[in-house]
C-alpha cells in the first residue's frame, strides 16, 4: 500500500452540552498541530469555568494513530479520557483535541454512567463539527540566487507548491509546503538547479 498523506480532522472548534442526573458535562472539539496547543486550550477552559469538578480530555496527532494522550483529571482511571479517545478513534479523526468540562450534579453516575457521558458530549461536539481532508506536507527551506529566481518558480508553480514566507534579496529564500508523496520529485527537481540548496524544516 502506498503511503497514505490524507488525513481527517475538524475545520474549527465545537463546542456541545450532555446532561446526565444533574450533572453537566460541556465537550469542546480543537483542531491542533502540535502537542504544543493543549496547554494553552485546557487554561483558557479553567479560566472560563473555574468552578467546573474535572476537565477531562484526550487528543490525537498524527495520521499513523501513533500519538495520543488522555487525562482523567480526578475521574476513575479510564472513564473520561479513554471514552474521549475511543470516540476519536471511531470517528477517524485526527490532530485534534477534545475536552469534557464536568460539573457534578450531586448524583454519583457509576463508571457505566461516566462512560457514557463522556463518550455522549464527545460524540454530540463532534456531530457541530464540519470534518475535511488534509494532507500531510513537508516544510523545506529552498536558498537560491536571485539569478535562479524563474528556474526555481517555475518548479513552485508546476508542483503547485505552497509558499509559506519569501524574502528575496541578492540571496533569496523561500519556505515551501510540499505534499508528502511528492516530496521526493520536487526535491530532486530543484536539486538540478545550479546553486540551489533545499533545507528540510518539520512535517506538518
Amino acid at each position: 500500500m502506498l503511503f497514505d498523506d490524507t488525513y481527517r480532522t475538524i475545520e474549527k472548534p465545537t463546542e456541545s452540552i450532555f446532561r446526565d442526573r444533574g450533572s453537566k458535562f460541556l465537550g469542546y472539539a480543537y483542531p491542533i498541530n502540535s502537542e504544543n496547543d493543549i496547554k494553552a486550550i485546557i487554561a483558557r477552559l479553567k479560566a472560563e469555568h473555574p468552578k467546573a469538578n474535572h476537565h477531562c480530555w484526550a487528543m490525537r496527532l498524527s495520521i499513523d494513530r501513533s500519538v495520543f494522550r488522555v487525562n482523567d483529571d480526578g475521574e476513575p482511571s479510564g472513564t473520561a479520557g479513554r471514552p474521549i479517545l475511543n470516540t476519536l478513534l471511531s470517528s477517524d479523526l485526527t490532530n485534534i483535541l477534545v475536552v469534557v468540562v464536568r460539573y457534578f450534579g450531586g448524583t454519583l453516575l457509576g463508571v457505566p454512567g461516566l462512560i457514557n457521558a463522556y463518550k455522549a458530549a464527545t460524540e454530540e461536539a463532534l456531530n457541530q463539527a464540519a470534518v475535511i481532508s488534509k494532507t500531510v506536507n513537508d516544510i523545506y527551506t529552498i536558498t537560491f540566487d536571485y539569478l535562479q529566481m524563474n528556474d526555481v518558480m517555475r518548479i513552485v508553480k508546476d508542483d503547485n507548491l505552497v509558499i509559506l514566507h519569501q524574502q528575496f534579496d541578492n540571496s533569496c529564500t523561500i519556505q515551501v509546503s510540499v505534499r508528502k508523496t511528492q516530496v521526493e520529485q520536487t526535491i530532486m527537481k530543484m536539486n538540478k538547479v545550479d546553486g540551489v540548496s533545499v533545507k528540510y524544516d518539520y512535517s506538518l
